[in-house]
C-alpha cells in the first residue's frame, strides 16, 4: 500500500521536478535550436525544447544560428531535461546562468514557440514563450520582418 501511495505522489509531481541536469561547455552550435555540450569529457547533442528555429537553407536559418552562437558558443550552460528525441538528442531547457536560452531565441525573433510540444512546459513557461512570440511578431523582430514567414515544420514537410 505504501509503495502505491509513493508512486501516486511521484506521478503528481511536475515534470521539471523529475528532470535530469547536464552542465557543460557549448562546443558547437549546429543551428538555431541545436547544440553540442561537452560535459565530463563526453559530447552531448542537445535540442532546445519548446522552440523550432528556421532550417539551415530556410530564410533566417543562418541568422538564427548566428544569434544562438553569439549567445552561448564557448560558454558554460546547464540543460534541464527529461526526454530524448528520435535522434537520441537530449531535449530540454538550456540556461546560461539564469537566462532561458530558448526563450531568448523566441524574443529575438529567431525561433518559433513550438506549440506542438507546449504541454511539456510548466504553465508559466508556456505563457512566457507565447508572449515572447506575440511581442516579436507584433514588433516585426527577426524572422517576423517577413510578411509570411514559413514555420520550420512546414518547410521540412515541403522538402
Amino acid at each position: 500500500m505504501k509503495f502505491r501511495s509513493l508512486v501516486f505522489i511521484l506521478l503528481l509531481l511536475p515534470a521539471c521536478v523529475l528532470a535530469d541536469e547536464l552542465a557543460g561547455k557549448v562546443v558547437h552550435v549546429s543551428d538555431g535550436d541545436s547544440i553540442i555540450v561537452l560535459a565530463d569529457n563526453t559530447q552531448h547533442k542537445v535540442r532546445l525544447g519548446a522552440i523550432d528555429a528556421p532550417e539551415r537553407f530556410q530564410a533566417y536559418g543562418n541568422k538564427s544560428k548566428k544569434s544562438l552562437t553569439a549567445l552561448i558558443a564557448g560558454k558554460h550552460v546547464t540543460v534541464s531535461y527529461n526526454k530524448r528525441d528520435k535522434y537520441d538528442r537530449i531535449v530540454g531547457k538550456v540556461f546560461l546562468q539564469d537566462m532561458d536560452v530558448g526563450l531568448e531565441q523566441v524574443k529575438r525573433g529567431m525561433a518559433w514557440f513550438y506549440r506542438f510540444y507546449q504541454e511539456e512546459l510548466e504553465p508559466e513557461d508556456r505563457a512566457a514563450y507565447a508572449q515572447a512570440e506575440d511581442l516579436a511578431r507584433r514588433d516585426r523582430v527577426g524572422l517576423w520582418a517577413d510578411t509570411k514567414p514559413v514555420p520550420p515544420w512546414e518547410f521540412r514537410r515541403r522538402q
